[in-house]
């Protein structure tokens, strides 16, 4: 059998999952682990402040982790500054001795005579599991209070990688709050299989511009589907003659030219009318056209109830019969309901707030998106109906917020010795 991976040597370590029964280094001098130190998820060495005692010299520094002692020099760490603080080489099996640039040798402790193969068999049969979530047959083994602990865990990993997300879209704007709340609106206006060419859209039409236009629907529309590439080139109705005239001229008033995107780029395919793109940006004109201000609106607003009930959600009278330029639709278009109203808010409200939060070093913000996505109903899709099968409780958008991060930063990427149910599964 190949040695395990990495990562399974550092859950060995972090819980000193091994027999630690009269250590001694490859070399036999003998030690004892004071401190297994931490994480590190920066340059150099995988754990940083850790404390050994080697003989009896006490060492404090990294330990860095290897497959097999020989991958030190396949890595080139011999020749990497970084890694002259490691203290202790943990490897799985010690196949050659490693050195320090000025010649000393790394002590090395070697894990694979000191673990129980069942743990080892445990963990390959997580990582050979077909199921959607791998532990899904040993779920229920698990103590609830665990269960619920990493959902948590989840859904601040979420709501973080979301507020980054908004933070780099906040220093690429030079610190405009309006703007990147209009680009991050945009994203969650894309609807996940839409999201990315919605960004786009907003990198390429800044809020400022749409804002002269505020109270000229026509304008507003033509501004936006003009620049998306939507606007047929043969008007098929005056409808569409009109908004293709107010784009060129606005076309060429902003220089917009260079920033026309393509047709090909929006996805129509499995996707239901209602949520075409087309009904989506109409919808998006329409709510820049009624907001005054996005940013203020997401964030200073405090009540749910206001937030939801004032964002002004809905569709001009083409776009109430029509899903595609020229082309009736059978029955009127709906407008958003309540499953879209409540996308924005977890997709675009609740990840400026938490931005908001970080940037500003204010907590308050952080607990007022967490009571947003506590307010609002579950979502509902194959992976939380899934982690429900399992019976993980799942009530609100911050249960389901935390259950699709666990599935796609965990489960999916076969992360178990990361997740405390993993970890509980392997430590029975």
């Amino acid at each position: 059998m190949s040695p395990p991976p990495e990562a399974f040597l550092q859950y060995l370590w972090q819980f000193q999952q091994f027999n630690g029964a009269e250590l001694r280094t490859e070399a036999g001098e003998p030690l004892r682990v004071l401190h297994p130190g931490q994480a590190n998820t920066h340059a150099g060495a995988d754990m940083q402040n850790a404390r050994v005692l080697i003989g009896e010299v006490e060492w404090a520094g990294a330990v860095e982790f290897h497959r097999r002692a020989s991958d030190w020099f396949l890595h080139q760490h011999e020749r990497d500054a970084a890694y002259e603080n490691v203290i202790l080489h943990v490897v799985w099996l010690a196949d050659a001795p490693v050195r320090h640039r000025d010649g000393t040798e790394v002590p090395t402790l070697a894990l694979a005579p000191r673990t129980e193969a069942t743990l080892l068999h445990r963990y390959q049969a997580l990582l050979d599991s077909h199921e959607v979530i791998p532990c899904a047959s040993q779920f229920t083994r698990v103590p609830e209070l665990t269960r619920l602990s990493m959902l948590d865990k989840a859904l601040m990993q979420r709501l973080e990688d979301k507020a980054e997300a908004v933070s780099e879209r906040l220093r690429a704007n030079g610190q405009d709050w309006e703007e990147t709340a209009w680009q991050t609106l945009a994203v969650a206006f894309g609807f996940h299989l839409n999201a990315e060419p919605s960004r786009r859209l907003a990198e390429a039409l800044p809020l400022k511009i749409l804002q002269k236009h505020r109270g000229n629907r026509p304008q507003l529309e033509a501004l936006v589907f003009g620049t998306a590439g939507l606007l047929p080139d043969l008007a098929p109705d005056a409808y569409s003659a009109q908004l293709r005239q107010e784009f060129d001229f606005l076309q060429k008033k902003y220089r917009l030219t260079q920033r026309v995107m393509g047709a090909h780029e929006w996805k129509f395919l499995r996707l239901r009318p209602a949520n075409f793109p087309t009904v989506r940006l109409v919808q998006l004109a329409h709510l820049i056209d009624g907001l005054p201000g996005i940013f203020s609106h997401f964030v200073q607003t405090e009540s749910l109830d206001f937030l939801k009930t004032n964002l002004p959600l809905g569709q001009s009278a083409y776009w109430q019969t029509h899903y595609r330029f020229g082309v009736p639709a059978a029955k009127p278009v709906p407008e958003p309901g309540r499953v879209a109203l409540d996308g924005l808010i977890i997709n675009a409200a609740a990840p400026l707030l938490a931005a908001y939060a970080h940037e500003r070093a204010d907590p308050r913000c952080l607990d007022r998106a967490l009571a947003l996505l506590d307010g609002l109903p579950a979502e509902k899709n194959h992976l939380t109906d899934q982690w429900k099968a399992l019976g993980l409780s799942i009530r609100t958008a911050a249960d389901s917020q935390g259950a699709i991060e666990w599935h796609n930063a965990f489960c999916a990427r076969k992360r178990c010795l990361s997740c405390a149910v993993g970890v509980k599964l392997l430590n029975c």
